[in-house]
């Protein structure tokens, strides 16, 4: 139930951010309000982290070089969100992204990409998506 409740927390907040970071950028343009809100962000996570210290920072050097990047995507998600929500609108966006984000993690899932087992993907995981995409082009219409 907990990894439940803060998936949903993750998508409400994906989705604040969203609209809050679109609404920024039309004053202060697109890569100035990625460079803001990851700045706000970090800024948070660190107050957070010296809060709770929580974790193991000597295990830092155990995680492969390529993960520590992962950060760096933010950026660029950041960016593509705000540009997506002016062109196509919140719903869409946010449609449009959880799809995308499902496709990926069904094929990183079925193909054990970046050390994840392995998982069976059987017809219901096909038509669930399927059904996602319908539905968008349902909104779309």
């Amino acid at each position: 139930m907990k990894g439940i409740i803060f998936a949903i927390l993750g998508g409400v907040f994906i989705t604040l951010q969203g609209v809050a970071n679109s609404k920024i950028s039309q004053d202060i343009g697109t890569w100035q309000t990625a460079t803001l809100t990851q700045l706000t962000g970090f800024l948070t996570a660190f107050l957070l982290l010296l809060f709770f210290r929580d974790g193991k920072w000597q295990a830092y050097r155990r995680v492969k070089q390529l993960y520590l990047t992962g950060g760096a995507f933010a950026a660029f998600i950041i960016f593509s969100n705000v540009t997506a929500i002016h062109h196509i609108g919140v719903t869409m966006t946010i449609s449009a992204l959880l799809i995308a984000q499902l496709s990926l993690t069904f094929l990183i899932d079925s193909n054990g990409w970046f050390g994840v087992d392995k998982q069976k993907m059987r017809l219901p995981h096909f038509i669930g998506i399927g059904m996602m995409i319908l539905g968008v082009l349902i909104l779309r219409a």
